[in-house]
């Protein structure tokens, strides 16, 4: 199950961002051990994503996408919950435009990036998971 919470006064395409986070976990499945996926994903302002990266990552800025994992087991069932995508909406646009990219593009980055991140891919880990991580992304992109 993906749930979007826009807390934001944006309007985001909510089917565009279930598209493309559902085209990711259904191809990265093997690496998850799916039976029922639980994804959060949250949009929001630039003071709330300023004030998450500084409490679990000690930085004091906004940032484009935070990512919180999560796994648990409910009784003998297991679910997966694979965690919570933040993304900042504001972040994401002013991105867009410094890439000279499309907002929809920057926002599918974001999200394919987070996603990525919670099914264990790390970019600050050495250049090798970094360059893997990178191929990922723009192949999912390229999906879109």
């Amino acid at each position: 199950m993906i749930e979007i919470n826009n807390l934001t006064t944006n309007l985001v395409d909510e089917k565009f961002l279930k598209k493309v986070a559902g085209k990711v976990l259904e191809e990265e499945s093997a690496s998850w051990r799916k039976k029922e996926a639980e994804l959060s994903i949250a949009l929001v302002g630039q003071g709330r994503i300023r004030e998450l990266n500084k409490r679990y990552r000690g930085k004091n800025r906004a940032t484009d996408v935070l990512v919180f994992p999560e796994l648990k087991v409910v009784k003998a069932q297991e679910v997966q919950g694979l965690g919570e995508i933040i993304i900042c909406f504001r972040e994401v646009k002013k991105n867009a435009k410094k890439y000279k990219s499309s907002f929809e593009k920057e926002l599918a980055r974001v999200l394919i990036h987070g996603i990525l991140h919670l099914l264990g891919y790390d970019h600050e880990k050495s250049k090798a998971t970094a360059l893997k991580m990178e191929e990922k992304q723009n192949y999912y992109l390229s999906k879109i």
